[in-house]
């Protein structure tokens, strides 16, 4: 198959639905073989059996991206079936509500362990393998909520921030090796966690479409095609970036 991504093993986190899932489906149509890894076991496998019926080359795995242990297995399985991975995007995350007069240690840990740790590890297992070929690119999924937010949504700000400024040190670190870092930061997407978070925030979905210029909520593959282009080699001469796909909301004074 042809495309900017032939060639390439794509292994996506949180692949099961939503981003994640536009971005494996991207991927394939773009000529990559694609690893998917959720926790989501019934979600996944649905996933790749419809990618595996477009003809893609397709594996999936059942995983944990905060256990590092996981991690390991989970990335040989799907090194041993599609080969070494050359492209990972690290798409898993979780939203966050909390008080942070109230929140305890165990629930700050799960959020950043989803949204920051979980990436790192990733990243730690596939990297060695992308040194050694000088040969790689790894796309961050961090959120306008990174450089903007919004009351109720702690520490999930906190979290992202913190994945943006991981990509620009791995990006430092990786580019003598011919390695790119990069981040894409959606904002409003029609997913299950936006749902969430609408139907925990009163009034948040009119309030986010009025604000949105081009007058719209995203799409998964609004993002999907974002990623793909700044995993390819089209993106040759981009690292340490952060691109918002957040329909110029980023861009209001007010």
């Amino acid at each position: 198959m042809g495309g900017r991504l032939a060639g390439e093993v794509v292994l996506v986190t949180g692949a099961a639905r939503g981003i994640g899932r536009a971005i494996a489906a991207k991927a394939a149509e773009e000529g990559a073989a694609v690893a998917l890894l959720d926790v989501l076991a019934d979600q996944v496998a649905a996933t790749a059996a419809d990618l595996q019926q477009t003809g893609a080359k397709v594996a999936a795995a059942v995983g944990d991206i905060t256990d590092e242990n996981a991690v390991r297995w989970s990335v040989d399985q799907l090194v041993d079936e599609l080969g070494p991975i050359t492209v990972l995007i690290n798409n898993a995350g979780k939203n966050a509500y909390a008080d942070a007069t109230k929140m305890t240690v165990d629930e700050w840990d799960s959020v950043f362990d989803v949204d920051l740790k979980g990436a790192w590890l990733m990243a730690r297992q596939v990297l060695p393998a992308m040194i050694a070929a000088r040969r790689g690119s790894i796309v961050n999924i961090a959120s306008i909520h990174a450089h903007l937010t919004t009351a109720g949504m702690f520490p999930y700000a906190a979290a992202k921030a913190g994945l943006v400024g991981m990509t620009r040190s791995l990006a430092l670190d990786v580019a003598p090796h011919n390695l790119r870092v990069n981040a894409v930061s959606p904002g409003f997407i029609a997913t299950d966690l936006l749902e969430e978070f609408f139907d925990t925030i009163p009034g948040s979905r009119e309030t986010a479409l009025d604000a949105h210029p081009l007058g719209r909520i995203g799409t998964p593959e609004d993002v999907a095609e974002v990623v793909c282009f700044l995993a390819s080699e089209a993106a040759a001469f981009v690292t340490g970036a952060n691109w918002s796909v957040d329909g110029g909301l980023g861009i209001r004074y007010a």
